[in-house]
């Protein structure tokens, strides 16, 4: 297959799902490769659009490049095992995205020019609720039909969020978001004395669903704001490591007190 003349001038894309159905192949194919199915492969998935989201965020085109691949790769997978299956193809998934990407800018393929980025967003989020319609059958619809439950809670959070708001279920301004919070915070504190972690962590859960509530008011992204986050506690905690390591010690041999200063002139380095 390697060294076929015709397999190494094919187009890419082609060459790509052959090497699929190579390695599915039940006689020759890769072991590894024909025990997975929809459910091993899709945490993968997940897995390879983060990476690729990470790679945008540290402004890495080469690494961009790498993890693009690494998604189409997980796209020719899904459709290899549904053709086995005899449900699609990859031809398929390309004409439906194809199909729904025209009918979903009918603004740039129909005959309308010159709309606002505002109407562009009401029209697609209206001609979506007509899909989900269509799709639900004799089910009586619900604006917040389609949010997959396997999205990260945070991002779920808000998009369910933003579905009530389209019909009015939903505060008018940020301040009264913050007495919300503190609400919750203060249930949540009633709580911890009887150590229910079932209680708690439902009240929990209702801190963290305001906090995206008030994100989403201040069109802040939370999982963008937590992932900054993320990189500074990590890079504050690393100054305490080096810190340590250079005075000859380390986080376990150290007090909370120690760790807490070099803390604190991490953040006096950064500022």
């Amino acid at each position: 297959m390697i060294d076929d003349p015709a397999f190494r001038s094919a187009r890419p894309i082609d060459r790509l799902l052959a090497v699929m159905a190579r390695l599915r192949d039940a006689e020759t194919g890769c072991p590894w490769d024909l025990a997975q199915d929809f459910g091993t492969i899709a945490p993968y998935t997940i897995e390879e659009a983060y990476e690729v989201a990470d790679a945008i965020e540290r402004d890495d085109m080469d690494s961009l490049r790498d993890e693009l691949g690494d998604l189409l790769l997980q796209v020719v997978f899904h459709a290899r095992m549904a053709e086995e299956k005899g449900r699609f193809d990859f031809d398929a998934v390309a004409e439906a995205i194809v199909e729904k990407m025209l009918r979903r800018h009918p603004h740039v393929f129909g005959p309308v020019r010159g709309v606002r980025i505002d109407a562009v967003n009401d029209n697609w989020e209206t001609i979506k609720a007509t899909e989900r319609a269509e799709k639900s059958g004799d089910e009586p619809p619900s604006v917040l039909d389609g949010v997959a439950r396997a999205l990260p809670a945070l991002m779920r959070a808000a998009k369910l969020q933003r579905r009530a708001s389209r019909v009015g279920f939903d505060w008018g301004a940020p301040e009264p978001i913050l007495d919300k919070i503190a609400e919750e915070i203060a249930e949540l504190g009633a709580e911890l004395p009887a150590g229910d972690k079932n209680r708690i962590t439902d009240e929990l859960g209702d801190v963290l669903f305001a906090v995206v509530n008030l994100a989403r008011h201040l069109d802040i992204d939370p999982e963008v704001a937590l992932r900054g986050t993320n990189a500074k506690f990590e890079r504050r905690f690393r100054y305490i490591e080096h810190a340590l390591r250079e005075a000859g010690t380390s986080p376990e041999n150290s007090s909370l007190e120690e760790m807490d200063a070099l803390w604190r002139r991490a953040k006096t380095t950064e500022s």
